[in-house]
């Protein structure tokens, strides 16, 4: 089947947010933060192809988003690249309203990682309250077993509702 599209095929923009806080707090997650985001990525790009036989390619930000001008630039750098849906990960705390995703015309999805030290939980949490005040619907990624904190793995259960959420998107 060839591709009949005109334009661009989409692509699945990564956001790796991150507690903005400097002075240690953001330095120590700085790694952690964007692995996840490249795991993700190769997850993806390794296990979807549009119906055409072409590879889905990932976007990472180039930056972790500790606040709103990371936010902007990386939504900036999605719209210039033709992302066409956002998932955001994160293993650890986020001031939720500073990181998100606002652009209302991009379906995203949130994947907080179940870590043993880190509360990226309670960042899904704070983060889908946000997007639902802000009227934006968001897909909750979270994995049902806790993962030690420098496990780069992405369960099975996470990978399904990852899948899940690219291809509806």
């Amino acid at each position: 089947m060839a591709n009949r599209l005109i334009g661009d095929l989409p692509k699945v923009g990564i956001r790796p947010v991150i507690d903005g806080r400097e002075n240690g707090v953001r330095e120590s997650l700085e790694s952690q933060v964007m692995d996840l985001a490249k795991a993700a990525a190769n997850f993806i790009e390794e296990t979807l192809r549009f119906p055409s036989g072409e590879k889905v390619e990932c976007v990472i930000a180039d930056t972790c988003i500790g606040g709103v001008a990371e936010a902007a630039m990386c939504a900036n750098k999605f719209k210039k690249e033709g992302v066409g849906v956002s998932l955001t990960v994160t293993p650890c705390w986020c001031y939720g309203t500073e990181v998100m995703d606002t652009d209302p015309l991009l379906p995203k999805a949130v994947w907080g990682f179940n870590g043993t030290e880190r509360p990226g939980a309670v960042y899904l949490a704070a983060a889908l309250a946000g997007y639902t005040q802000k009227g934006l619907p968001t897909f909750g990624i979270y994995g049902r077993d806790v993962q030690d904190v420098g496990d780069t793995t992405i369960p099975a259960d996470v990978q399904e509702k990852i899948i899940r959420f690219v291809k509806a998107g």
